[in-house]
């Protein structure tokens, strides 16, 4: 093995592994907004560095390409905005069905006459 494939390989073993750390923690979280917010290390710097990997074997097989090299850095960046975005719009989403009321149910509300008990 040449040294970029020993590169490549630890890269792409570092975001498999990130991956899996990643499924095991969401099959323990314990709700759905927690679930959201644990793909937030896996999307941000996971996939970011498949990308690196793959831009550094083509630099070590084909040379350099500017237009590679731009490619990789929209991405990246678009990646970061999509997931950003997304687990945003997915966490208030679920936030919005989990919100759970801090008074029992049954129980009366304070200034509320309709719901006081008789």
């Amino acid at each position: 093995m040449t040294w970029y494939e020993i590169i490549v390989a630890a890269l792409v073993v570092l975001a498999a592994a990130m991956a899996l750390v990643t499924a095991i923690a969401q099959w323990r979280a314990p709700d759905a907004l927690t679930r959201v917010n644990l793909m937030g290390p896996l999307v941000g710097v996971g996939l970011p560095v498949l990308i690196v990997a793959k831009l550094i074997y083509d630099w070590a097989t084909r040379g350099f390409d500017p237009n590679d090299f731009v490619r990789a850095i929209i991405a990246i960046a678009g990646l970061w905005v999509i997931a950003s975005v997304g687990s945003f719009y997915m966490g208030r989403a679920v936030y919005g069905v989990t919100v759970v009321d801090s008074t029992p149910e049954g129980a009366e509300r304070e200034g509320d006459p309709e719901r006081q008990r008789p």
